[in-house]
């Protein structure tokens, strides 16, 4: 059996629609659809993980075939699945919202503020402070200022509609919306009163948000 024909095993057993299994595996539908029909020729190890535990199906067997389909903890219920592990994670920094800025960059080694979440930001991942109200919106999502965004500095791919932190070529950074329409790729603030800024050479994604954390700020 080949993986494609594997991973749509899964997902069919799963009972669940591609879009539901885009949304738990943070792809785009698009990508799920290339992992059905055979044309996505590897599958990051998050996306195998992250698909394996959208289906209740091995990782291992997923990815190569080998071992079990499932094993006994993924053939229980889910009231009985163990929750997945939270790890800590260290505020380094901040992040404008806004007109981009320079981040101080004093990073882990001084940090004294952690927070936990469930979700894999890997080895090297942080939470940055938001600060100004350029992705404050009257609608969900809403990223007031004060509020923490977990960052996955690698390992990300860009999927339109999701959450990056973005760094000019002169150093500075700023946390926006990825969009690609009709060939063209932009930075777009929530707040309307922020403009929407071209993607050119001169900027770098140097990381995904995964996560939020609201203190109350």
């Amino acid at each position: 059996m080949e993986r494609y024909e594997r991973v749509a095993k899964a997902i069919e057993a799963s009972g669940k629609r591609k879009a539901q299994i885009a949304r738990e595996c943070q792809v785009s539908s698009s990508a799920v659809t290339q992992w059905l029909s055979g044309e996505s020729k590897s599958l990051k190890p998050e996306s195998i993980y992250a698909l394996a535990a959208a289906t209740g199906f091995n990782a291992e067997w997923l990815a190569m075939g080998t071992g079990p389909e499932r094993d006994s903890e993924t053939n229980v219920g889910p009231a009985f699945r163990p929750q997945k592990r939270s790890r800590s994670y260290p505020v380094i920094s901040w992040i404008a919202a806004g007109s981009r800025a320079e981040s101080p960059q004093d990073y882990v080694s001084g940090a004294n503020l952690w927070f936990e979440s469930d979700q894999s930001a890997g080895e090297d991942g942080y939470w940055l402070e938001v600060k100004g109200t350029s992705m404050k919106s009257e609608s969900s999502p809403s990223f007031l200022p004060g509020t923490y965004v977990l960052v996955q500095p690698e390992g990300f791919d860009l999927i339109s509609g999701k959450y990056y932190i973005a760094q000019h070529r002169d150093g500075e950074t700023t946390f926006k919306q990825y969009v690609y329409d009709a060939g063209k790729e932009y930075l777009v603030p929530l707040n309307p009163a922020f403009e929407t800024v071209a993607i050119k050479d001169d900027w770098e994604f140097i990381g995904r948000v995964i996560d939020v954390k609201v203190t109350g700020l």
